[in-house]
């Protein structure tokens, strides 16, 4: 026997427990749909939540949100095997309300969020999995569930269900999901305990450190970070599919060899793994988001592809509360005037791209090719830790060079082309400018 709502909403992860929230706090009815036994069961987390979104949705959200760490230090590391640069960065203000960014637990992150859902009159049916779409023609009425009772009847869905979401795929909706645009994560939770983290990572307090790397990844198209929670470290990788499949390297093997490098080994060592989780990323932006609208339904978060992954940021979890939160006003609105066809939902993209959640994917839309490149992935790291280990380098009693001379040779050594080095400074410059 089919129940009926005003929404559903497929996954509660931020994007989908935001999109229930919204819908709830107008009297509207809707489900939020989650196939784990609880909100943030089947999820791991590799990075930082920046929680400027919620500040318009949940005030003061920083006194009552189940957070690990504030990241007041913030650090974008270059290595080699046997190098590392690093550029490390603190702010005092990043310590204190409203913060900047901060470390958290995914499945207390992800509850806590759903349960502000449900306070608000979203009904949470967990442990149940959306099999397919109600559809009469090309207009979407509902889902079908493994429940014994079925189908969930409504005139709107939104569909939260994570990368490669399979309620997009069946509505026709991906067209652009390149191997090339997907990552896989993979991490490790290594406990420390407080007082050994404060000491290693100079913190005092609920201070975190997050990290990004590039070069760590042993030819393998990505990237590595570490982070701070309370009690544990995330020592993890992101690794372009293609390119790890075409390599002999499990993804284990290549965290082990960022956990042995000698910039990141005396900061765990001792520690113990206390959890291994992997994740499939969409790190192609603009490139690989599917259509975001159809008659009935909408696609936000991961589904649709919100993940910024651009050198210096590395965002997704705001981008999903960002768009899960504007579809939730969008079906709203769309119930409210009696059109929920494609164009009636237009509301979203309108609300999406006065935001940042397009502006930024749009600006930044050419940076995840420039970032998984091999000048950037292999040569620039090379070249950027040879010229450091030069300059640092003491010659006496030879005389020291000047910047542009060890510039010059370590061009040659590294086998980059100037006109190379202009393209790509050229590309960074037109997407970050």
């Amino acid at each position: 026997m089919a129940t009926s709502f005003d929404v559903i909403v497929v996954g509660a992860g931020p994007a989908g427990s935001a999109a229930a929230l919204a819908v709830a706090r107008t009297g509207r009815s809707v489900a939020l749909v989650e196939r784990g036994p609880f909100p943030g069961s089947k999820n791991m987390y590799g990075g930082v939540i920046y929680g400027r979104i919620l500040d318009g949705i949940i005030p003061n959200w920083w006194e009552q949100a189940p957070i690990q760490r504030w990241v007041t230090r913030r650090g974008t590391m270059i290595m080699t095997p046997t190098q590392a640069v690093t550029v490390d960065f603190r702010d005092e203000g990043w310590g204190v309300a409203p913060y900047n960014g901060a470390t958290a637990y995914r499945p207390e992150f992800d509850a806590w969020l759903a349960d502000h859902a449900v306070e608000a009159g979203a009904t949470l049916l967990c442990s149940t999995t959306a099999t397919g779409l109600l559809k009469d023609g090309s207009r979407i009425f509902g889902v079908r569930t493994d429940r014994p009772d079925g189908e969930l009847l409504a005139p709107v869905v939104i569909a939260a269900d994570g990368v490669n979401s399979f309620l997009a795929k069946e509505a026709g909706m991906y067209h652009h999901s390149e191997p090339k645009h997907y990552t896989l994560g993979v991490k490790e939770t290594i406990h420390l305990g407080k007082q050994t983290i404060d000491e290693r990572f100079g913190l005092r307090g609920r201070e975190g450190a997050d990290f990004e790397i590039m070069g760590c990844t042993g030819g393998i198209p990505g990237g590595g970070f570490v982070y701070t929670n309370l009690e544990t470290v995330a020592v993890g990788v992101v690794l372009q599919l293609p390119g790890l499949a075409s390599q002999d390297k499990r993804p284990e093997e290549v965290i082990g060899a960022l956990k042995a490098h000698s910039a990141i080994a005396p900061l765990i060592e001792g520690g113990e793994v206390v959890e291994y989780s992997a994740h499939v990323i969409p790190e192609g932006g603009m490139h690989m988001m599917p259509d975001l609208i159809t008659d009935g339904m909408m696609i936000t978060g991961d589904a649709a592809a919100m993940c910024l992954a651009a050198g210096i940021w590395l965002e997704g979890v705001n981008f999903a509360i960002g768009s899960g939160y504007a579809a939730g006003q969008a079906a709203v609105e769309a119930l409210r005037l009696g059109d929920v066809s494609a164009a009636g939902l237009e509301g979203y993209r309108r609300r999406i791209e006065s935001s940042f959640v397009l502006a930024d994917h749009r600006k930044f839309a050419e940076v995840p090719d420039l970032i998984m490149g091999e000048r950037m992935q292999t040569k620039y790291p090379q070249a950027i830790c040879n010229l450091a280990s030069d300059i640092f380098t003491v010659t006496n009693p030879v005389p020291k060079k000047g910047f542009q001379s060890m510039a010059r040779a370590e061009l040659k050594r590294s086998g980059l082309k100037l006109s190379e080095v202009g393209k790509d400074m050229w590309a960074g410059f037109r997407s970050f400018r």
